[in-house]
């Protein structure tokens, strides 16, 4: 694995896996990602906190050099194919919206979490995910033939960490950057808003 030390610079330490996790693009297009470790993040989604235990996470995997995987790539945008054709794994992330009992609550909310579960897991297994929304959604529907209560929502590629020599000259300057986030102050207040708890 190449190594680019991304860590985010935090006020007070947060966990390693979280202070670790970032989206690359350079991409090994030889790196593999093991069954147990995809195991393990589906795994990880499939245990993600949802509202009263509905559970709306689903996705598609398609693995380099399988028909899933070449489905899925084909809905990328232009500007994601530049990259993500390196990935070792593309899944499709897709919400369900409806089950026996009607409408479910908070979906969306759901399969964020479950997602967010499952690219930690994937820091913890050594490998690198990313998560993208330009694809076509549309195309996703009928290409998969998803039922009428269930929504793509993301396409994550995953794989292992590249060198960033395989990007062009902008994505490599982005790729080689700081990650940046907002203050605290701006993010977290208390008593009305606007007014920093930190």
């Amino acid at each position: 694995m190449t190594s680019v030390s991304k860590d985010a610079e935090t006020s007070v330490a947060v966990h390693p896996i979280i202070a670790a996790r970032w989206s690359p693009r350079a991409l090994d297009p030889n790196g593999q990602v093991s069954d147990v470790a995809l195991r393990a993040m589906l795994e990880a989604a499939r245990w993600a906190p949802s509202n009263g235990n509905t559970q709306p996470a689903r996705y598609l995997i398609g693995r380099r050099g399988d028909e899933t995987y070449a489905r899925i790539f084909d809905l990328l945008s232009p500007r994601n194919k530049g990259w993500a054709w390196s990935a070792a794994v593309l899944m499709l992330c897709c919400m369900v919206t409806t089950n026996e009992k009607g409408p479910l609550p908070m979906p969306e909310y759901g399969t964020g979490l479950a997602t967010e579960n499952l690219v930690l897991q994937a820091v913890a297994e050594g490998v690198v995910a990313h998560q993208l929304g330009g694809f076509n959604k549309e195309g996703a529907k009928l290409v998969f033939s998803l039922p009428a209560d269930v929504e793509p929502l993301a396409v994550v590629a995953v794989g292992t960490l590249g060198s960033p020599d395989l990007l062009d000259d902008e994505r490599r300057g982005r790729e080689l950057a700081s990650r940046r986030r907002k203050p605290l102050s701006e993010i977290a207040f208390t008593g009305e808003w606007g007014n920093s708890a930190f």
